[in-house]
C-alpha cells in the first residue's frame, strides 16, 4: 500500500519528519517497507520565457532559442522541438540540472552552436500526458499562462510528493486504504482523525427506480450491492490534484469519471467500478454465477472463459463485468456516454481471489476484495463516489440509489476488564489511558459496563485479547517492561548441551568467522556436485510431499552444500575472503520408507576461502578442542576417502581414536562445480559427539618455580612420515621431565634428498622439585634420538 502524505494530512496531522514517521507508525503496528520522495533526483530546472527563436545555420531540424530564466543574463539554448515560439513559458534545465532517470544536462555544443541547457518535456519531468493532458504528445511542455521567471518548476507544478510504502497485513483490510492508515496515524500521535463529510445534493432528474434495478442471485457471493446513477456525464481530465493524488499512489489517470472510482478504491479501501447505462440490457443488473463454458471480453481486450464457480455481473443477455475483478468491454464508458451506473458492491473475498488466479487476472480490485472488505463500507463509497462527480461538475446525480442487502452486517460488542489487559500485558496503564485508546481507534466505549462497540471495518476484533492487543501496540511495546508469566515455577535456564553450542558459537565468532543460516531443504542434485557416490548412503534422503520445487524437494543428509553455496556467492561478488559457520542439524532416515522419525544430527560446518589455508582452519579446530577441555585426546589423522575432500590435504579428526568429523581443502572439481574459482576449505565436526568429549572441569597448576631447559633438534625423514608420528615417539621417550614439544621447521629444497624433508623440533624439559643439569636430561635426549632413528630411520642434521 503507497500513502502520499500528502494526501494523508488531508485526513490526519503528520508534525514530525519521516523518519520520526515511519518509527512511529511501525511501533504501533503498521509495518513500513520504505519511503520514497517523487521527483527528489530532478534539480535546476526552471520557468524560463521565450524572446526569440531563429534557424540553426547548420541543422535544418534544429533552432536556437534566446531565453530569460531569471539569471540575470539571457541563455542560448538549441532545440529540436517544433512546437515552441516567441512569447512561450516553458521549464528550462540550467547548466548542471538532473532531469528524470538522473541524467545531468550540461552546457555543450550542438552543430557548432553553444546550447547553455534544455527544454524540458513533461516526461524529463517524470510525467506524462495523463498528468497534463494539455501538454503535447510529442514536444515541450508550454505553461498555459505567464509564470514568474526562475522558478523551481517542480514546486510551480507541484509534482513533488513523499510516498510510504506499507506492509499490511491480510487480517486489517481497513488499511488497505488512505482513510484506514490516517485512523492509525492519527492513533499513533493522539491527534484528530477527520474523515470526509460526504454529503450529495442530488439535482439529476427521475428517480433511481426508473433506470435500473438490482437482483442477487447469490448472497452468499455477493453480501450488498449499491447502484447510483448519473446524467448527463461529461468525459474529460481530471483536475490536476486528483491526478497527482493518484499517481502518487501509483494508479496511472485515464478519465474524470475512471480516476473517481480509483480514487474512491484508493481513499476508502472499497472497489468501484461504473458501467455505461445504455450498455445494460433492460436496465437490470443480476448478479448470479457464470455459466460453464461462458465467455466475456474484459476491459484489457483478452476474451476470458468461465465456469460455474465464478460470479458475474451480468443483464439478461450477456455479462458485462467478472465481480470484483474487472468489467467487460461491452459496457465500457465511452467518451460519448450520457449516463453512467457506479458500483459498489461487496464480494465474497476467498471467491474472488479463487477466480482471479483461475481466469490469470489479479487486479488491484481483487487485491482489496480478497482481503475480506466490510459490506458496511459500500455505501460511504458510492455516495463519495457521486458528491466527487458533483464537487467536479461533470455530471448530475440521480436521486435514491438502489440497496441490496439481504443480510446485513451489525457491530458487537466485546467486553473488558482493565485489570485482565493489565495482567495480561504484564503493565500498569490506566483505564483512562485503555478506553482513550478504544475511542482514537473508532469503537464506541461503555465506560460503565466496560465493554465496546466494535465497528464492522474491524473484523479482526474478536476477543479481549485482540483489545489488550490494541492497548499494547498504541502504548508503545517498547514501554513494557519483561515480566515472568503468571504462575511460572522457575526461571528457565538453557540446557548443558544449549550452553556449549553456545560456546562454540562463540568460539567461532572470536575466531573472526561470521554464521551463517542455510536451508534445510535441498536439491537431489547436490550430491553429482559433491561427487557422492551413486552408492552412497549419504543419497538415501528423507522426501518432502509437498515441496516448494525440486531445488528444495530433499532433507539434507550433508551440513555443507549451503556453506558451499555461500561462499560462492561471495566469492561471486568479489569479496576477497570470507569465513563462514553454521550450527545445524542433518537428517539421517533410519529406515526408508519413513517408519519412525529419522536421526537428527547436529553438525558444526565451518568454511573459508582467500587469505587462509588448511593450516588456519586446523587452527580454529584446535582452538575449539582447547575451549572445550579435549586438547590432550584429539588427533589429526591423513583421510584420502571423502569423495568431495582433496585427497592428501585433508585430515580426520579423533577423539580416543573416534572419528568426529574432518578438515580439509575442498576438492577442486567440486570447487569448480560451486564456481568457486580459488582453494576452499571445509571443516565439519559431530556437534552431539563433540558435546559427549567436552570436559569444562579445569585443573589449574601453580606456576613453575624452578627454569626449564630446552634443546633443538633437526633430522632428515621420509616425506611420507607426519609430523604426528615424529611428536608421537619424542613424547614416548621424552623421560619424567619431558615439558612441551614443538615443531618449528620443515623444509624441503635441493639441500635435501628427494624424497625426504628436513624437521626441527623444540623439546622442553622442567622439574617440578629442582633446577635441572645437563646431566638430568642427556639420557632422555639419547633415548629420543634412538626412538626416532630406530622407528623412523631418522637421520639427525647438524643446524
Amino acid at each position: 500500500m503507497d500513502l502520499p502524505i500528502s494526501w494523508l494530512r488531508e485526513y490526519a496531522d503528520v508534525n514530525v519528519g519521516m523518519k520520526e514517521y515511519i518509527e512511529d507508525i511501525t511501533m504501533s503496528g503498521s509495518k513500513v517497507e520504505g519511503y520514497t520522495t517523487l521527483a527528489e533526483e530532478i534539480k535546476n530546472i526552471v520557468t524560463g520565457y521565450i524572446k526569440a527563436i531563429e534557424k540553426h545555420p547548420d541543422a535544418d531540424k534544429l533552432q536556437i532559442c534566446t531565453i530569460d530564466a531569471g539569471q540575470g543574463k539571457d541563455l542560448t539554448i538549441v532545440t529540436g522541438a517544433q512546437n515552441v515560439k516567441v512569447g512561450d513559458y516553458v521549464p528550462v534545465a540550467l547548466d548542471g540540472a538532473v532531469i528524470t532517470g538522473g541524467k545531468e544536462i550540461k552546457t555543450g555544443t550542438l552543430r557548432g552552436v553553444v546550447s547553455e541547457g534544455m527544454l524540458c518535456s513533461v516526461e524529463e519531468l517524470g510525467c506524462d500526458n495523463h498528468d497534463f493532458p494539455e501538454a503535447p504528445e510529442d514536444g515541450i511542455y508550454i505553461f498555459p499562462e505567464a509564470v514568474e521567471l526562475g522558478k523551481d518548476v517542480v514546486d510551480l507544478l507541484d509534482i513533488r510528493d513523499i510516498v510510504v510504502e506499507f506492509e499490511i497485513t491480510s487480517n486489517r483490510p481497513d488499511c488497505f486504504s488512505i482513510l484506514g492508515l490516517a485512523r492509525e496515524t492519527a492513533a499513533t500521535y493522539k491527534g484528530e482523525f477527520r474523515y470526509p463529510e460526504i454529503t450529495v445534493k442530488e439535482e439529476g432528474e427521475g428517480k433511481i427506480e426508473e433506470m435500473i434495478s438490482v437482483e442477487i442471485k447469490n448472497p452468499e457471493l455477493c453480501p450488498r450491492y449499491i447502484a447510483r446513477a448519473v446524467k448527463n456525464v461529461k468525459i474529460g481530465p481530471s483536475p490536476r490534484w486528483m491526478r497527482k493524488r493518484l499517481r502518487a499512489a501509483g494508479v496511472r489517470p485515464i478519465n474524470n469519471i475512471v480516476d473517481i472510482t480509483n480514487y474512491v478504491m484508493l481513499e476508502m479501501g472499497q472497489p468501484m467500478h461504473a458501467f455505461n447505462i445504455d450498455c445494460i440490457a433492460d436496465r437490470k443488473i443480476i448478479v448470479r454465477n457464470a455459466e460453464a463454458g461462458e465467455k466475456i471480453v474484459t476491459l484489457d481486450g483478452v476474451e476470458r472463459t468461465l465456469n460455474e464457480s465464478m460470479l458475474v455481473i451480468a443483464d439478461p443477455q450477456k455479462a458485462v463485468a467478472i465481480a470484483g475483478i474487472m468489467g467487460g468491454e461491452n459496457s465500457m464508458i465511452s467518451e460519448d456516454a450520457e449516463a453512467i451506473l457506479f458500483e459498489s458492491a461487496n464480494f465474497n473475498g476467498p471467491n474472488v481471489r479463487i477466480t482471479a488466479k483461475n481466469v490469470g487476472l489479479r487486479t488491484d480490485a481483487s487485491s482489496k476484495y480478497e482481503k475480506g472488505l466490510d459490506p458496511n463500507l459500500a455505501l460511504d463509497a458510492v455516495n463519495r463516489a457521486v458528491q466527487l462527480v458533483e464537487m467536479l461538475g461533470v455530471g448530475e446525480v440521480v436521486p435514491g440509489m438502489v440497496d441490496s442487502y439481504p443480510n446485513k452486517r451489525e457491530p458487537w460488542e466485546l467486553s473488558y476488564s482493565p485489570e485482565w489487559i493489565n495482567k495480561f500485558l504484564g503493565t500498569n496503564i490506566s483505564e483512562d489511558e485503555m478506553q482513550a485508546t478504544f475511542e482514537r481507534l473508532g469503537l464506541i466505549v461503555d465506560r460503565a459496563n466496560h465493554t465496546v462497540t466494535v465497528p464492522t471495518y474491524r473484523p479482526d476484533l474478536e476477543a479481549q485479547a485482540d483489545l489488550a492487543e490494541e492497548v499494547a501496540r498504541f502504548y508503545g511495546y517498547d514501554k513494557i517492561e519483561a515480566t515472568l508469566a503468571a504462575g511460572t515455577p522457575t526461571v528457565g535456564k538453557k540446557t548443558y548441551e544449549q550452553n556449549i553450542t553456545t560456546l562454540v558459537k562463540d568460539t567461532m565468532i572470536s575466531d573472526g568467522l561470521c554464521e551463517a543460516m542455510t536451508y534445510s531443504f535441498e536439491s537431489p542434485k547436490v550430491f553429482d556436485k559433491l561427487l557422492i557416490p551413486a552408492d552412497s548412503k549419504l543419497r538415501e534422503t528423507i522426501t518432502i510431499s509437498n515441496p516448494l520445487g525440486e531445488d528444495y524437494s530433499i532433507m539434507r543428509t550433508v551440513s555443507f552444500n549451503g556453506i558451499l553455496a555461500s561462499l560462492s556467492t561471495n566469492y561471486n561478488r568479489r569479496n576477497e575472503q570470507a569465513g563462514l559457520f553454521e550450527v545445524a542439524r542433518v537428517y539421517m532416515p533410519k529406515s526408508l520408507p519413513l517408519t519412525e522419525l529419522p536421526h537428527e544430527i547436529p553438525t558444526l560446518t565451518v568454511g573459508m576461502y582467500g587469505n587462509m589455508d588448511f593450516f588456519d582452519l586446523k587452527g580454529i579446530v584446535e582452538h575449539l578442542v582447547n575451549v572445550l577441555g579435549m586438547t590432550d585426546v584429539v588427533e589429526y589423522l591423513p583421510e584420502n576417502d571423502i569423495a568431495w575432500m582433496h585427497p592428501g590435504r585433508t585430515a580426520s579428526v579423533k577423539v580416543n581414536g573416534d572419528t568426529i568429523g574432518y578438515l580439509g581443502e575442498v576438492h577442486p572439481v567440486v570447487a569448480k562445480n560451486y564456481e568457486i574459482g580459488t582453494k576452499a576449505y571445509l571443516a565439519v565436526l559431530d556437534l552431539e559427539k563433540l558435546i559427549g568429549y567436552t570436559d569444562k572441569n579445569v585443573t589449574y597448576k601453580p606456576l613453575p618455580k624452578f627454569p626449564g631447559m630446552t634443546r633443538d633438534i633437526a633430522m632428515l625423514v621420509k616425506e611420507d612420515i607426519t609430523v604426528k608420528e615424529i611428536s608421537d615417539i619424542i613424547k614416548k621417550n621424552g623421560g619424567e621431565y619431558l615439558e612441551n614439544v614443538e615443531l618449528f621447521d620443515v623444509y624441503k629444497g635441493a639441500q635435501i634428498e628427494a624424497g625426504y624433508k628436513s624437521v626441527a623440533y623444540s623439546i622442553s624439559f622442567r622439574s617440578a622439585e629442582r633446577t635441572l643439569a645437563d646431566t638430568d636430561i642427556a639420557d632422555a635426549m639419547q633415548e629420543i634420538l634412538n626412538g626416532l632413528a630406530s622407528e623412523l630411520d631418522a637421520q639427525l642434521r647438524d643446524k
